[in-house]
């Protein structure tokens, strides 16, 4: 069994079993990999994919059990490299991180300025997608960390930190009825068609159990992910917008209404998740403190050494986290 035979059928399973497109990926031949792979199969016994022809149709039962550890295997082997490549030069290497896009567009383009500031050798790459998508990028190793505020606590593979809590506005035309209230209640909510947050982005959740606890049901009308295509749909008059607080600018927001709704929900806390067992290079645990200030290493490598989730959460159970 060779370390190559398992990144061919782990890379494999990565292009949904198109082995001419792993080749491409991975510089070399497409006749090398299947006959790479069907050594290890003899050698094992068992079929990793199944067949039709030439053509790999599905993963076998005994196939995903194998992944499952080859998966391991290639992520410690990746920790050894950073072990080395800390040793060598702690200033160089590369930074991936998976979040939402209410993450990207407000807190993070500040974090980010600064940490290129600190560390101009270390390639940082940002990728976007749903709360799920990028908890599962984290999990397989796909990116170093993610950010977000729902959907990480059902991969327990990951270690999550707490980074700050937030809360919702309601935002309206200069114009709307619901501008000139000092308090908004939910029952005044529910009168007008609604503009928020698709299902599980950006704390909807929250929204969502506020409304229920009161036997109230909201007239959703619109959803995205986007909190400045909310404010777009908000102007043009399609309904009242519910969005992060930390989305609403002023400035550019000038010609809407942003109303607290801090009253009317629970507040969200948002997370950074990490591998559990990584090996996190000094430059990452400087980006963490970067984003949440009271995490600093020391106490990041304390959450790093929890067995499960329970203990982490009694680590930061007395942290007084930030409100943005």
């Amino acid at each position: 069994m060779k370390l190559q035979q398992l990144r061919y059928i782990w890379e494999v399973a990565q292009h949904d079993l198109n082995v001419s497109q792993t080749a491409q990926s991975l510089y070399t031949s497409q006749p090398g990999i299947s006959k790479q792979i069907r050594l290890l199969e003899d050698e094992l016994g068992v079929e990793i994919f199944s067949r039709s022809g030439k053509h790999l149709t599905t993963i076998t039962p005994a196939g995903h059990a194998i992944l499952s550890i080859v998966g391991d295997i290639l992520r410690k082997c990746d920790s050894i490299r950073q072990v080395a490549l800390e040793f060598t030069d702690e200033s160089k290497g590369q930074l991936s991180v998976a979040t939402t896009h209410t993450q990207a567009r407000y807190r993070l383009p500040e974090v980010i300025r600064r940490f290129v500031g600190r560390f101009p050798h270390v390639s940082l790459n940002m990728q976007q997608g749903s709360p799920q998508q990028i908890a599962a990028m984290a999990a397989d190793g796909s990116v170093d960390m993610a950010i977000a505020t729902e959907a990480m606590e059902h991969f327990h593979d990951l270690v999550l930190l707490p980074c700050y809590r937030w809360n919702r506005s309601v935002v309206v035309p200069k114009n709307h009825p619901l501008a000139r209230m000092h308090k908004v209640g939910l029952a005044d909510l529910v009168r007008f068609p609604i503009v928020t947050y698709t299902f599980g982005f950006t704390g909807r959740s929250r929204l969502d159990e506020a409304f229920s606890r009161q036997g109230l049901v909201p007239n959703v009308v619109f959803t995205a992910t986007d909190a400045d295509v909310i404010k777009t749909y908000v102007r043009l008059g399609l309904g009242v917008g519910i969005i992060a607080s930390m989305a609403f600018e002023p400035q550019q927001d000038s010609d809407l209404v942003a109303l607290s709704a801090a009253h009317l929900f629970e507040s969200s806390t948002t997370m950074i998740g990490l591998r559990r067992g990584m090996f996190l290079r000094a430059y990452m645990f400087a980006f963490i403190q970067e984003f949440a200030p009271h995490l600093s290493r020391d106490r990041v490598e304390e959450a790093m050494k929890c067995s499960n989730r329970a203990e982490v959460d009694a680590l930061f159970a007395a942290t007084d986290l930030p409100i943005h």
